[in-house]
């Protein structure tokens, strides 16, 4: 079953073409990474993706059904969850305060109850559960600003599972991490490889190459190549065009 599909999707700025009749099939319950050099396209597919940016043509499905003109929180509530290239949490709240607000908005409550919320084990006990799920137990009382970069991280994909997700867009969880924190996120990305279907956009090669079931390469707005990782490392459009000619 495809998770994902999307047929001759094209997305123009101007005289720019930035999606230029895309095609992309995710499999269900697979990781699958999108890869490409900068400036190929890979933001503006991930936001027609989950309904910020509208594309001028082409289709986009999720689980069979056809989502290209629904609005982000329509495609949130069918499943879809994404973590973002730059950070983007609660400061001032706890690690626990920024999931169980996720699952609050995901209910569709005001956060003008979250003082009352705090009690509410409907909302705590997932929270909770999200945060030891991603190795943050012990850091659940923590205000964001005392998080390291790669625990902020942690939170965010955290906050991402708390939403129920069927399909879940990773936008570059590594960036800006050290070699040790990197460690910890391939190795809980690894983990929930077959919970869900994961679309993960990142620059770091050895953990796409270690985590990825199958990848797909964004070159000037076209996927120029989709495989393994060892189809993908020995195609020569790809080694040409990306990898580079000793890759």
């Amino acid at each position: 079953m495809s998770a994902l599909h999307i047929a001759g999707l094209v997305k123009r700025f101007g005289a720019l073409t930035a999606t230029d009749d895309l095609n992309l099939s995710v499999a269900e319950n697979e990781l699958h990474a999108i890869i490409g050099p900068n400036g190929a396209g890979k933001s503006t597919l991930i936001g027609q993706i989950t309904g910020e940016i509208q594309p001028n043509s082409g289709t986009i499905t999720m689980f069979h059904t056809d989502v290209t003109r629904w609005s982000v929180p329509q495609r949130s509530l069918a499943g879809l969850a994404r973590s973002f290239q730059i950070t983007q949490l609660c400061q001032g709240f706890t690690a626990e305060d920024n999931v169980a607000l996720a699952i609050q908005a995901r209910q569709g409550s005001s956060f003008r109850f979250f003082a009352d919320a705090r009690k509410d084990r409907r909302l705590r006990d997932p929270a909770r559960a999200a945060l030891a799920r991603v190795g943050l137990a012990d850091r659940a009382d923590r205000l964001v600003e005392e998080l390291s970069h790669g625990e902020k991280r942690q939170l965010e994909i955290a906050i991402t599972l708390a939403m129920t997700p069927r399909l879940i867009l990773l936008d570059e969880p590594m960036a800006g991490m050290s070699h040790d924190e990197s460690q910890k996120i391939v190795a809980l990305l690894s983990s929930l490889k077959g919970t869900a279907t994961i679309v993960l956009i990142e620059h770091d090669m050895d953990a796409v190459f270690a985590l990825a079931d199958r990848l797909s390469v964004l070159v000037s707005g076209r996927i120029i190549a989709t495989g393994t990782a060892e189809e993908i490392r020995v195609n020569p459009d790809v080694r040409d065009a990306y990898l580079g000619g000793d890759a």
